[in-house]
């Protein structure tokens, strides 16, 4: 089941006067790419993971909206609830796209019967355009429901595979990237029938075992099992800057947004982190990371403390910086417990109130002062950079809330 132009449906429903217009989602700088189009701006050509600088030259009569993955991330869980609640057994794959394995349920309602309730119900509880296909394994059901897109249904049964599969682009083949393809149209390759006539000894010798498996997908073998659900492992967060810098004070201000934004998403989930990781891209594309592991935690100052040492300690080339990312991985289940040294209730009491206030006004309607502010960041230490400050400064975003 794959929700259709997942990122435009949900701006949509926000708001409707976007409907029959060509919509670009993505990152609004020069470096930005595409992270999700309608299908009005797919026929001039643009589509996900291109530049937006090449998106603006095919579709400049485009809306381009910058996206909140947060309001996505939200749709993203209602549909997986309603799948979750009736599913004997699925696998999230990706923020819009879900594997069900049906295995049994012929006997009772009919496989196609009991998909297609489902999606009509997710359609109902969420207003969102969703397709799906229905075969014996995953790549002919993924294939399927490219093909039965927009907001279609299509099943293939088991003596109808080759005969659905064989005049279709190999380029509709999983694993098959723009390298792949190159190679296989050198060899006189180019629909999915004649890349299954060729003698697998063949592909293998050209393409390696990976050549084996797209060929045993040509043939719609797939026995790769759906894996149950299971919650994540890590959460991070990336910011490519418009121009490289060696700004420190602008540098402190994102690591602390993101920190900020992490732990609050941690909290809500009620996880906790044990290990913390820092990355840097330098101009030249050389890219490095450190991390570090910690008291389980989900507290912004501690998480603070240790993404600043990890930073100091990483950035020693003093060259521009392109992007820098945090991550906090080892989670684990659990709410934070008072460390019995340096926290206090009246800390605890701190972020249950910022999480309260942030729940009801907007993630942003309250924040760090250090993620916003260059004055209030800190001050120029010894070694350059800039030393955290030890108190907590906090900005009330709308304060008559």
């Amino acid at each position: 089941m794959d929700l259709d132009t997942f990122f435009v449906s949900v701006e949509r429903l926000v708001n409707p006067m976007l409907a029959g217009k060509p919509v670009i989602i993505g990152g609004m700088s020069d470096r930005g790419v595409v992270a999700g189009c309608s299908y009005e701006a797919r026929r001039f050509g643009v589509h996900s993971a291109m530049p937006m600088r090449m998106a603006k030259q095919l579709c400049s009569q485009a809306v381009y909206i910058r996206g909140d993955m947060e309001l996505y991330s939200r749709y993203s869980r209602l549909v997986t609830e309603v799948i979750a609640e009736g599913a004997p057994v699925y696998e999230k794959t990706s923020i819009d796209e879900h594997y069900l394995d049906l295995t049994g349920m012929d006997r009772f309602f009919g496989c196609y019967k009991w998909t297609h309730e489902l999606r009509e119900r997710i359609i109902r509880h969420t207003g969102l355009p969703i397709s799906f296909g229905l075969s014996g394994n995953k790549t002919v059901s993924k294939i399927a429901t490219g093909q039965a897109k927009p907001n279609g249904e299509l099943q293939i049964a088991a003596t109808e595979v080759n005969h659905f599969l064989d005049p279709l682009s190999i380029r509709k083949i999983p694993m098959v990237g723009e390298a792949g393809y190159r190679l296989l149209r050198s060899m006189g390759v180019a629909t999915i029938g004649t890349l299954r006539h060729v003698p697998p000894v063949m592909i293998e010798q050209v393409m390696g075992k990976n050549g084996l498996v797209i060929w045993r997908k040509a043939n719609g073998i797939d026995p790769t099992p759906v894996q149950p659900y299971t919650e994540q492992k890590s959460i991070s967060s990336e910011h490519t800057y418009d121009q490289d810098t060696t700004d420190m004070v602008l540098l402190r201000q994102t690591l602390s947004a993101m920190v900020e934004k992490l732990a609050f998403e941690m909290r809500s989930k009620e996880k906790l982190t044990g290990c913390v990781t820092v990355k840097i891209r330098y101009a030249n594309f050389d890219t490095h990371s450190q991390q570090k592991h910690i008291s389980y935690t989900a507290f912004d100052h501690i998480l603070l403390d240790t993404v600043f040492g990890l930073f100091a300690t990483l950035y020693n080339r003093r060259m521009l910086i392109r992007l820098i990312g945090v991550r906090f991985s080892s989670l684990v289940g659990g709410s934070q417990q008072l460390n019995m040294f340096e926290d206090t209730p009246e800390m605890a009491g701190l972020y249950q109130t910022m999480d309260r206030i942030r729940r009801r006004f907007g993630r942003d309607a309250v924040r760090r002062a250090g993620g916003i502010e260059k004055s209030t960041a800190g001050k120029v230490g010894a070694s350059g950079l800039i030393e955290p400050k030890t108190e907590s400064i906090f900005y009330l975003n709308n304060p008559s809330s």
